[in-house]
């Protein structure tokens, strides 16, 4: 596959995790929207990488890396929307403004 293709595939993940997070009011689907759109990023990052130094592993290490980050992040945030639901019953983005400072 060529560069073009992988920048391709990225853009086409921002994209659709752009439209995600801006459409829906679910927080489990804004989740879902940041999740696609920083797959989006990873999948770019890791084809500039391969195809500007295909000899090291130094892209492959921070894409792991970077996966592994996403991960956790994505469970921490569902533990907070499992938590901010039990406590108040709230599942959308609205019913948990009150939230803020």
């Amino acid at each position: 596959m060529t560069l073009q293709a992988f920048l391709l595939l990225g853009a086409a993940l921002f994209a659709v995790g752009l439209y995600g997070a801006l459409s829906q009011q679910s927080i489990v689907m804004l989740m879902m929207g940041l999740e696609l759109m920083i797959n989006g990023l990873v999948v770019a990052g890791a084809a500039f990488w391969f195809f500007v130094a295909p000899s090291t592993a130094d892209g492959q290490v921070l894409v792991l890396v970077a996966i592994t980050v996403m991960a956790l992040e994505m469970a921490m945030g569902f533990a907070v929307v499992t938590a901010l639901f039990r406590a108040r019953d709230a599942d959308l983005t609205d019913q948990a403004r009150d939230l803020k400072g």
